[in-house]
């Protein structure tokens, strides 16, 4: 009877382990099948490293949200679609890969990247390097706010997924009010010695000013009718 439960057991064990490795072996997709899902449907490109790696370089179009900075990623990735597939990379594909464990879990489509961008690099494919732009100083930034306007400041990036979900907001928000305010968009991905004299924090982070001083601040996803509030 013992030699029989253990069999059993056995048996069992093996069965979850060969569903674990197939169920991975669907999400870690090897470079030529993920480039095809990037290139040919509609698609969230995720970077799950920090913010100096993808500097450094990354994938076309990428957002980016640390892995290893719990609060960061789980806030960032609220504002991803879960009716898009994510397709998501790291440096070698280890966090990339507990990253779609977990979006996958929290009901997202989620792919890694197999080997990361080190198979992605060995495979001589492109990677985007951002160089530090021209920056803007404080007094070329209270310049593009007139004393005469109400101004909401929009500090955000491209790589930032709750700034891609705030644009819709931002668009709505000029169709219905435009005329009661002036909208200035900073990029905060380039004009990073603007945004640490500002202590800004996170992104988007935005601000209304009021005869050209200060009058409201928040940052991450913000509803309409709360701008047209404090507006």
């Amino acid at each position: 009877m013992n030699f029989k439960i253990i069999f059993l057991s056995c048996i069992t064990a093996v069965s979850i382990l060969m569903a674990c490795n197939s169920e991975a072996q669907k999400t870690n997709l090897p470079v030529s099948d993920f480039e095809k899902g990037i290139n040919e449907q509609k698609v969230q490109l995720l970077d799950v490293r920090t913010a100096g790696e993808y500097e450094n370089g990354h994938l076309k179009n990428a957002l980016q949200a640390d892995w290893n900075n719990d609060e960061q990623f789980k806030q960032r990735v609220k504002s991803l679609d879960k009716n898009v597939p994510v397709y998501t990379y790291c440096l070698s594909g280890a966090r990339s890969g507990a990253a779609v464990k977990w979006l996958n879990a929290k009901g997202y489509k989620a792919y890694n990247l197999d080997g990361g961008l080190k198979s992605w690099n060995n495979a001589g494919k492109p990677i985007e390097q951002k160089t530090k732009g021209l920056q803007m100083t404080m007094t070329e930034y209270l310049k593009l706010i007139p004393a005469d306007k109400t101004v909401l400041v929009d500090f955000g990036a491209e790589w930032c997924p709750p700034c891609k979900k705030m644009e819709v907001v931002l668009k709505e928000l000029e169709q219905s009010h435009g005329t009661k305010f002036m909208l200035v968009k900073i990029d905060g991905g380039t004009q990073t010695d603007l945004v640490k004299e500002m202590n800004i924090e996170e992104f988007p982070t935005f601000i209304i000013y009021k005869a050209g001083k200060p009058v409201w601040q928040k940052q991450g996803l913000v509803e309409k009718e709360v701008f047209i509030q404090e507006l």
